[in-house]
């Protein structure tokens, strides 16, 4: 954990690498020039007070016109109920979201990054901020939704969570290069050693570890459980 926040550190100090690796496809907002001022609070978590709308469960994991629908039914069934909505605290850092009551301060849910699939300001909710993650029950996924007090505000906390994939992605990256380096470096000792002292203090070739190969997202969000769980 500590060679992760020593990497954490340098990309801060290394805004070139963070560009590089958001890119692809162009389906993504580009983050602004000047995020990188907001990247040490953000290892920290940015907190936010929003008003809590509610869930429904969806069918995909993400989607825009799937939040949209999601949403819609969320915020009919708010007004429906009249019951004032509940203020909480939103704290969104690289591990994920962290949602608490404002008046108890009691931990309403914590939501491992890895979780998370999708999140979104709502275009015709302009004030609403939403995410779509994976229940910590079952495999069924929630649409959360909460009320902001401004629509900029909607817009800040999504790209906010946008940028807490970002960095938790990096930290992945940067570990599994730290990994596969140090299995190079073991490789390079164990050519140079005797070949008496290979055998009797070293393992199998096809016992050394190797770093997973990315084969889609899934993958990658996994192996984030593994480094933050």
């Amino acid at each position: 954990m500590d060679a992760l926040k020593s990497a954490g550190r340098a990309l801060i100090r290394s805004p070139s690498l963070a560009k590089q690796s958001w890119g692809g496809g162009g389906r993504h907002r580009k983050l602004p020039e000047n995020w990188t001022d907001t990247r040490e609070t953000l290892l920290e978590g940015m907190l936010f007070s929003l008003k809590y709308l509610g869930m429904t469960l969806v069918e995909q994991p993400k989607g825009e016109e799937l939040s949209a629908a999601a949403i819609k039914r969320i915020v009919a069934t708010a007004k429906a109920s009249g019951k004032k909505l509940q203020k909480v605290t939103l704290k969104v850092s690289p591990r994920g979201i962290i949602l608490t009551d404002n008046l108890t301060n009691q931990l309403i849910e914590n939501v491992s990054i890895y979780r998370i699939s999708y999140c979104t300001a709502d275009k015709m909710h302009d004030k609403v901020f939403a995410y779509i993650a994976q229940s910590q029950h079952n495999q069924s996924l929630e649409c959360h939704a909460f009320l902001c007090t401004k629509r900029k505000m909607a817009q800040a906390v999504t790209l906010t969570v946008a940028q807490a994939f970002k960095v938790a992605f990096e930290f992945w990256q940067v570990s599994k290069e730290v990994v596969a380096t140090g299995n190079l470096l073991d490789l390079e000792e164990t050519a140079k050693a005797p070949l008496s002292t290979v055998s009797a203090n070293t393992t199998n070739m096809d016992e050394v570890p190797r770093p997973q190969a990315l084969s889609g997202s899934s993958v990658v969000w996994t192996s984030l459980a593994v480094l933050y769980l």
